[in-house]
């Protein structure tokens, strides 16, 4: 079974390789191959149909960062690809602002600051550093090499770690080592106590340090990185289906344009429309993303992916987000929030606390925006 797989996707990706980069030669497509494949096809033993699925769609995943921002590039534009393109995450550009702000040196920019991350990982990450050692068995071409490493550099800093990208974390780990700090006074009269510093997940896997952030994240990723890539592109195409029936299959082309980083000028000019038009379809595109498909339509499939149930997750809050959000709520509200986290549905809860359905969705939607604000 194990042959009979990798000799599938060997077979799939030199196939595609060869329509797609008819332009590179021969060793390179075995290079890109190998690279995305991967040196050990015995993880692929004794898979089953979701886990083969789980990884068709993480390779689709590398491919696609590679082929669209990296493979063909010049080394400097593809560097500054892969800072535009981490620069663009949210959460990480507030984080690098705010520490701008208060630093001394207030004239630095979230790119210079990204740089810097990016570069300590390089020198010191362990994962980087075994990645780095893969893609030279990869691979002899230097601009090749630097394509690859490039594009794991981004797909590694982009995996969800408990609802954020790692490279938030790695900014964490950053500013600990610029910025003074450790312990400087120990109690003479207090012992500390250190029961165990590692834990053993599994029978036959290898012990992670509790002392290591670095191993905690990539024993968390290697469980969680490639199931949420599936889930990603479980929501794309759900969304896209509920856009060609409920708005418009314009909509559709817009979402696979905007997913693989185009501007909306772009966009327009592919889709040859006005970008007054494209400005439209877009504000349309995120009413019913937001208002509808993610509240109404798979709000389940949504905040599994996105990890922010009100179950499990407390909608992607903080405890002290949480706690400001609660505040924020309405006395009706807090009710409706409340018996959602007990599992009660729309229907349920409206009866309960004798409302139209309307009405609590009303209030529900209200708290949820309210929520992705805070989440923001």
């Amino acid at each position: 079974m194990t042959i009979e797989f990798a000799r599938e996707l060997e077979t799939f990706w030199e196939k595609r390789l060869q329509e797609e980069c008819s332009d590179r030669s021969r060793t390179a497509r075995q290079s890109i191959a190998l690279w995305l494949l991967g040196e050990d096809r015995g993880r692929f033993a004794d898979m089953d149909e979701r886990q083969k699925a789980i990884t068709r769609q993480a390779i689709e995943y590398r491919y696609r960062i590679l082929h669209q921002r990296y493979l063909g590039a010049n080394p400097s534009r593809a560097y500054r690809n892969l800072i535009s393109r981490l620069g663009s995450l949210a959460v990480l550009r507030n984080k690098i602002r705010t520490w701008v702000s208060l630093s001394r040196d207030r004239q630095r920019a979230v790119a210079d600051v990204l740089q810097e991350v990016i570069q300590e990982m390089i020198e010191s990450d362990r994962y980087i550093q075994s990645t780095i050692a893969r893609i030279a068995r990869c691979s002899v071409n230097p601009t090749l090499r630097n394509s690859l490493l490039l594009a794991s550099i981004e797909e590694y800093c982009m995996r969800p770690i408990r609802n954020q990208p790692l490279l938030a974390y790695r900014f964490t780990n950053y500013l600990r080592r610029v910025q003074k700090g450790g312990m400087t006074q120990v109690p003479q009269k207090e012992r500390i106590k250190m029961i165990s510093e590692e834990i053993a997940p599994e029978a036959g896997e290898s012990p992670i340090s509790l002392l290591d952030s670095e191993a905690i994240a990539t024993y968390q990723m290697e469980r969680d990185g490639e199931e949420q890539q599936v889930l990603r592109e479980e929501v794309r195409q759900e969304f896209e289906h509920y856009l060609a029936e409920k708005v418009d299959p314009l909509a559709v082309e817009w979402l696979r344009l905007y997913l693989q980083g185009h501007s909306q000028e772009a966009i327009a000019k592919t889709l040859d429309l006005p970008i007054k038009q494209i400005y439209r379809l877009r504000e349309k595109i995120n009413y019913h993303a937001v208002k509808i498909f993610a509240l109404k339509s798979r709000p389940d499939l949504v905040a599994g992916w996105l990890k922010t149930s009100i179950r499990e997750h407390n909608l992607g809050l903080t405890s002290n987000q949480w706690q400001a959000f609660w505040q924020d709520l309405t006395p009706a509200q807090q009710k409706i929030i409340d018996r959602l986290k007990q599992g009660k549905t729309i229907d349920e809860i409206a009866k309960q606390l004798n409302l139209k359905k309307s009405q609590v969705m009303s209030e529900w939607s209200k708290s949820y925006q309210q929520a992705q604000v805070l989440r923001n």
